[in-house]
């Protein structure tokens, strides 16, 4: 943190120590004159060999393994590793050697060390030598040896307590320099304290539970709603020797802070019951039940007796949503949903309370827009890092990590040395041991910086470390347990820690905010998309009898949206959006009207029927459908308006037609456009048109049927006189008259029903 409280040089070293190294330089000083009168005349075949490594290259020098990484008196340290000869040349009587010293005093100069390669006589200390050596008649060129050396702690003369260099050499000859010399080195540190430390540092761990996304916001359509996986690759992380599965069995033997993404419990327990994945256009039953029951039991044995802290659902990129998002409407309110559900979530699944109050930007880096966005959904406590919030006031040492930084807001600053310290490939076991001794080294500098004071640290890993890096970062806290020179404290207690009056609290301005990381941002066109589908999902659930079937699931995967899992990887981001957004709409499609041909009236009345289809698999209410006449005045709708309307409710699976009572004043064709509201007047899917074509009746045929009429009624009264003078002249009633004609028959007709028709029939999906 504070380079100015690093004190520059070294100390010197025990007057046995000086005195053994003169030595050393005194017998090889014949040897130096020799290489030097060697290379004062060079060959063509030297220029040639040049090229191929020499000198303290010429041997590649692995420490594999370093054991204990902090001894104790008593101990008996063991070394191991892997020597590779890179010339061309063999290397004959090759000796491994062991060297320490000196000692190193602040932050800097362990940095310094670090950073050299090569072999310096004189700066490198000579090697303790005697037996504790491993010596090889022959390392052929190209050839690997294994080696291993042990020594008790007291042979290495450890004086005061401190970070000493520690050495592995490789000594030998060859063919183009037959004389001693070393050939390879690899340096490293060893933290040296006898006896605990009158003043301790607090050290705060955070082990973080994160994972990118893997559920859709697709579900079944059973009772569960089973959830549906864009794939299975969590139950890989999950299953024994995967990633989370490390991170739970190493971090349940270890005194941190567990940082958990509630989205990732949420998927492991939807896999712990019924799930699918998708396979193509396709999805078939998940197979890792048994899995992920086992890996949520281990896990909630872990934190049973530990802190807890739940991140905002879906870990939320708050640095993306302060800088591309904030002024899209509605982003904020999903990041307070997010703060809302994942308290819940972490209680439910893990049976203890977390804390909500805590905030993570990305690699810890802040300014003014983004302590913005993460204290408006609630958080009181932003975890920041170092690199970001840096000192300005030269400390001689590095402050708490608690800061107040304006507004009730506190800024927890991790420490970026030992933050970072373990980001690399830590799959080889030399890159592990290196980073480990670093670490320890990093600590017990730190401590030393001002013995009067004990100080609060934080550390706050990356985000999803490899089951290797997790090893590694298990492998250094375990090297603490002894709390020589740390104490272990949880984020919350170091978040309320004393702050130190001297430490900075200026929040870098947003010019400062990193461009490696604001390149890796999620666009402002994807806050729009997400704005859109929460729109779409608005309009939806309001007209459904079960929203909370399909609100639940929308609104979780519109959290995963703006994960920050998605960072350096756009293409995949945008992918995910762009399935939500066509998986809802898929779903808005399935209530729609049925398309309708051309209709025909014949006559100055008639009904219209228009049907609507559900094919959801829960009931819709609260639609309405409006019929709209674009000629009123050729053809008017029911009270003899321009537009019609009918309530819409119909159970899933099912369809209902909707009749409306229309009259037509005129010949011709009618447009009509028929269109579904929601009780808030917002249309609802996509309109409906069709023709409606009226032939109504002119008045020359009304003149005909007149004439017609008139006809009849008059041989009828013609056939009634001519039946009655009959009756008349035959009173005895012997049948001379007419016989009776029968009546015409009762009309099969009857007034026209413009109510809608019942629930309707079953729909095949």
């Amino acid at each position: 943190m504070a380079e100015a409280a690093d004190i520059q040089g070294i100390s010197p070293s025990p007057a046995r120590r000086w005195l053994r190294r003169a030595a050393s330089l005194v017998v090889a000083a014949p040897l130096v004159a020799a290489l030097l009168a060697g290379t004062a005349a060079p060959t063509a075949q030297a220029d040639v060999a040049s090229k191929a490594p020499t000198g303290s290259s010429t041997v590649d020098v692995s420490l594999d393994t370093l054991a204990p990484s902090a001894p104790v008196k008593g101990d008996t340290l063991t070394v191991s590793g892997t020597l590779t000869n890179r010339s061309k040349e063999s290397v004959t009587d090759a000796r491994v050697d062991l060297r320490v010293g000196p000692r190193l005093f602040g932050r800097t100069s362990i940095d310094a060390a670090a950073e050299r390669t090569g072999y310096v006589p004189g700066s490198d200390p000579a090697a303790i030598g005697g037996k504790y050596t491993v010596e090889f008649a022959k390392l052929p060129s190209g050839i690997s040896q294994d080696f291993t050396l042990s020594v008790p702690v007291d042979k290495l003369e450890l004086d005061d307590a401190g970070v000493y260099q520690f050495g592995v050499s490789l000594s030998g000859r060859t063919a183009r320099a037959p004389y001693e010399q070393v050939l390879g080195i690899q340096r490293t540190f060893l933290p040296w304290q006898a006896e605990e430390s009158d003043s301790k540092t607090h050290l705060t761990y955070l082990w973080p539970l994160i994972a990118s996304a893997h559920v859709t916001a697709e579900t079944g359509s059973d009772e569960q709603q089973t959830p549906v996986f864009a794939d299975d690759d969590l139950a890989a992380e999950i299953a024994p020797g995967g990633r989370l599965d490390q991170m739970v069995s190493l971090g349940s033997q270890l005194p941190v802070t567990w940082v958990i993404d509630p989205d990732l419990l949420a998927g492991v327990d939807a896999m712990a019951r019924n799930y699918r994945v998708k396979v193509g256009d396709t999805t078939v039953p998940g197979k890792n039940q048994a899995v992920a029951k086992r890996w949520l039991s281990s896990l909630e044995k872990a934190v049973a007796d530990g802190k807890v802290v739940a991140l905002p659902f879906a870990d939320p990129d708050l640095a993306s949503i302060a800088h591309r998002g904030k002024n899209v409407s509605g982003t904020l309110s999903h990041l307070q949903t997010a703060t809302e559900v994942a308290g819940t979530t972490v209680e439910t699944i893990l049976h203890v309370k977390p804390s909500t109050d805590f905030a993570w930007p990305v690699d810890g880096a802040i300014d003014p827009s983004i302590v913005d966005v993460a204290t408006s959904a609630g958080a009181h406590n932003v975890i920041a890092r170092s690199d970001s919030l840096q000192e300005t006031g030269k400390l001689p040492y590095t402050p708490t990590a608690a800061r107040p930084i304006g507004g009730g807001t506190t800024a927890v600053v991790a420490d970026s040395r030992l933050s970072k310290a373990f980001e690399g490939d830590m799959s080889h076991a030399e890159d592990s041991t290196l980073a480990v001794q670093k670490f320890l080294a990093t600590t017990l500098a730190l401590t030393e910086q001002d013995t009067d004071t004990e100080r609060s640290i934080v550390v706050a890993p990356q985000r999803m470390p490899t089951a290797a890096q997790a090893s590694s970062m298990a492998h250094a806290l375990q090297a603490l347990d002894g709390e020589r020179w740390t104490q272990p404290l949880d984020l919350v207690s170091a978040a309320e820690a004393e702050p130190d009056a001297r430490a900075t609290t200026r929040v870098p301005g947003t010019s400062q905010y990193p461009k490696r990381l604001r390149s890796q941002e999620l666009p402002t066109q994807a806050f729009q998309d997400i704005k859109s589908t929460q729109v779409s999902l608005g309009s939806f659930q309001v007209i459904l009898t079960q929203p909370e079937r399909v609100v639940t699931p929308f609104g979780n995967a519109i959290n995963r949206a703006v994960s920050t899992s998605w960072r350096g990887r756009p293409l995949a981001a945008q992918q995910y959006r762009d399935s939500v957004r066509t998986y809802l709409q898929g779903l808005i499609n399935e209530v729609q009207l049925i398309s309708k041909s051309d209709v025909t009236l014949s006559g100055r009345s008639a009904t219209i029927p228009v049907t609507v289809q559900n094919r959801l698999l829960q009931g819709v209410d609260h639609l309405e459908l409006r019929l709209k006449s674009e000629n009123p005045t050729r053809l008017r709708l029911n009270n003899g308006g321009a537009v019609a309307e009918q309530p819409i409710r119909i159970a899933g699976g099912h369809s209902q037609s909707v009749k409306f009572d229309a009259a037509a004043n005129a010949n011709g064709q009618v447009q009509v456009v028929a269109q579904l509201y929601t009780e808030d007047d917002m249309p609802y899917g996509e309109e409906m048109t069709f023709t409606v074509k009226v032939s109504e009746v002119t008045p020359t045929v009304l003149l005909v049927i007149a004439g017609g009429l008139l006809l009849l009624v008059l041989a009828g009264i013609r056939m009634y006189t001519h039946r009655k003078r009959a009756n008349a002249s035959d009173p005895a009633g012997d049948g001379g008259g007419e016989p009776e004609q029968p009546s015409d028959p009762t009309p099969d007709t009857g007034p026209e029903n413009g109510e809608p028709s019942g629930a309707g029939e079953k729909v095949d999906r």
